[in-house]
């Protein structure tokens, strides 16, 4: 079951991911950022070790198309930093619920040893 509960923020994530583009037209920004951004938010979350997805670059766009460029490597660098945060808060929640667990488990075998030797 836990291990389940590591990928819930992942895959919040990746679902960001796929919403992007829209998103970042809606708000304005133009197609080619759009595009770049969205391509670079896959690959930077592959490059954080993301299962899905992949790496995906236009690489003669990316070097005639300053704005997916722009794009690409905003989205590349954000996503990739938000899934390793992601995957170290996940780490450290799981961690202290192991440490929790033990300490619990540690606290029963006390009151048990205490209550035998009544």
């Amino acid at each position: 079951m836990r291990p389940f509960l590591l990928l819930i923020p992942i895959l919040a994530l990746l679902a960001a991911c796929q919403g992007s583009y829209d998103y970042l037209v809606a708000q304005g920004y133009p197609e080619p950022f759009a595009a770049g951004y969205t391509d670079g938010c896959g690959s930077g979350r592959q490059a954080a070790g993301a299962m899905t997805g992949g790496f995906k670059k236009d690489v003669p766009r990316y070097l005639k198309d300053a704005q997916y460029a722009e794009g690409w490597s905003d989205g590349f660098r954000q996503c990739q930093a938000e899934m390793e945060s992601a995957q170290l808060r996940a780490y450290e929640e799981q961690r202290n619920s192991d440490r929790d667990e033990k300490w619990e488990h540690d606290t029963d075998q006390a009151m048990a040893k205490a209550l035998r030797s009544r």
